[in-house]
């Protein structure tokens, strides 16, 4: 609620010449300039805005406009990261991330030729943003196992050691001790990614193909379907992905962006088992 009081009182209008203008912040400032002079200026403005601020706060449709308001800012914000993502990406994987999503567009475009419902369009829409980012995790996981950092397999299992003997010490916090053994955790997986590095590779690189083929399909299914139907986004991948070590120093901003542009128990992808 207090989302909604702070954006009823700095609502602004837009006034010709001048732009957008907080109109409670304004009068606000006038009734307490006012009330130097006269004190009774004070109570007349608390009396306003006490009335004002309250009422557009608790206005449902005020309440969806600050809501669209917020949930654009956050999609902006996603979307600056990915793009972030895809610039991290050689030319030819760039170009490979560009042709999944012309296809995908594609085959909206065939869904619409077909005059196909609303939330047809929408859900498929959906599926297919979803097949799209797994497919940008695939790629950036893939440019981190091709351009390794300057660590070795002999420095992590240093650091593993040195953090094993630090926290066999117990001379740490409960809370620190915690962090350590995260820390710790981490370094074990990317010890282990490391290890398997060919193997994570190319099972990536079948990901990648899998994907492909699966619009490949879904665009071909679109052109002789006598009527549009919802795309399955259901896949199994071969590479683990679970893992946020696998992206090495832009696992947070993978992390970050689960939020938006798909969680593992909405897309139904899913991590393949033998």
């Amino acid at each position: 609620m207090w989302r909604y009081l702070k954006s009823a009182f700095l609502v602004s209008v837009d006034v010709p010449s001048l732009g957008r203008i907080p109109v409670n912040v304004l009068g606000t400032a006038a009734f307490a300039i006012l009330g130097f002079a006269q004190p009774a200026f004070w109570l007349l403005g608390m009396a306003l805005e006490a009335a004002v601020v309250p009422t557009l706060a608790f206005n449902p449709r005020f309440q969806k406009y600050v809501e669209a308001q917020s949930l654009q800012l956050s999609q902006g914000d996603a979307e600056q990261k990915r793009q972030a993502l895809v610039k991290l990406l050689e030319t030819g994987a760039q170009q490979r991330l560009w042709a999944l999503a012309k296809k995908c567009n594609q085959v909206l475009e065939v869904y619409r030729s077909q005059q196909a419902e609303d939330y047809i369009i929408e859900s498929n829409d959906q599926a297919l943003k979803n097949l799209e980012w797994v497919y940008l995790k695939l790629l950036v996981a893939r440019h981190h196992l091709l351009n390794p950092s300057s660590e070795t397999t002999e420095t992590l299992q240093k650091k593993i050691r040195e953090l094993e003997a630090d926290i066999g010490d117990g001379e740490e916090t409960e809370s620190l001790r915690q962090s350590k053994l995260a820390t710790l955790n981490i370094l074990k997986k990317r010890l282990s990614t490391m290890h398997k590095k060919q193997q994570t590779l190319e099972e990536i690189e079948s990901d990648l193909m899998r994907i492909d083929n699966q619009v490949d399909l879904i665009l071909e299914n679109a052109t002789v379907q006598q009527k549009p139907q919802t795309i399955s986004a259901d896949i199994e991948l071969a590479s683990d992905l679970l893992g946020g070590s696998i992206f090495g120093d832009d696992e947070l901003a993978i992390t970050d962006l689960e939020q938006t542009y798909g969680r593992q128990h909405k897309t139904g992808i899913t991590k393949e088992t033998a």
